[in-house]
């Protein structure tokens, strides 16, 4: 992790940020002291993003097995 003084910081954010979206964590430092951190966003998922991965899961579940809501409510109780 590269760290840089808040006055450069400041002079160079555009260029801190554009470096982070690439996937660097920068940390801003104040007096010498790690004070903050610039790192890349999470990237949002798509609706249909979400829905392909609940279809993957749904790929891997055992339809032949029965159970009732109240089943269900106790396992997750576990």
């Amino acid at each position: 992790m590269k760290t840089v003084g808040l006055f450069e910081a400041k002079q160079k954010l555009s260029e801190l940020v554009e470096r982070a979206s690439g996937g660097e964590q920068i940390g801003i430092t104040r007096r010498g002291k790690l004070a903050a951190m610039i790192v890349p966003a999470k990237q949002q998922r798509t609706v249909k993003e979400i829905f392909k991965s609940i279809d993957e899961i749904r790929k891997h579940v055992d339809r032949s097995k029965k159970f009732t809501i109240k089943e269900l409510i106790e396992e997750g109780r576990v």
